[in-house]
């Protein structure tokens, strides 16, 4: 069965490690097979990735989009360590993330790091009301 994808008037798609991007027009099209797809709304790069959790991300989005490596792993236990240093409470929501690319499913990591970034912003708000000052 093949994904149907919409794109906007110039939004951007990756597909594999190719980067689409629209005409101004919308446009629909169909792809068959299979290849790691983002859509411009879920892409971050070295520029946006402005925190922790979206640096931890960027490194399972490029996990996804290139393959599992040696130094791609290297590094997101560093940056997961690091995370879970600062906020132990984030452990399910990054034990989530471990588990699913450890089974090699990148895309529902990278969903779940999604829910890491929103949870981060969540404990920054937190901090930021001086409601831990209580």
């Amino acid at each position: 069965m093949a994904l149907k994808v919409e794109l906007k008037p110039n939004e951007r798609i990756i597909i594999g490690q190719v980067v689409i991007r629209n005409g101004d027009s919308r446009t629909r099209f169909f792809i068959e097979g299979s290849a790691p797809i983002l859509r411009e709304k879920d892409i971050l790069t070295s520029l946006t990735a402005d925190s922790p959790a979206k640096r931890i991300y960027l490194c399972v989005q490029l996990m996804y989009l290139e393959g599992f490596d040696s130094v791609q792993s290297d590094l997101y236990f560093e940056l997961i360590n690091d995370f879970l240093s600062a906020a132990p409470s984030a452990r399910s929501i990054c034990a989530e993330i471990n588990n699913r690319i450890l089974s090699g499913d990148f895309y529902k990591a990278l969903r779940t790091a999604k829910d890491l970034i929103a949870y981060e912003k969540k404990l920054v708000e937190h901090v930021s009301s001086g409601e831990y000052l209580r």
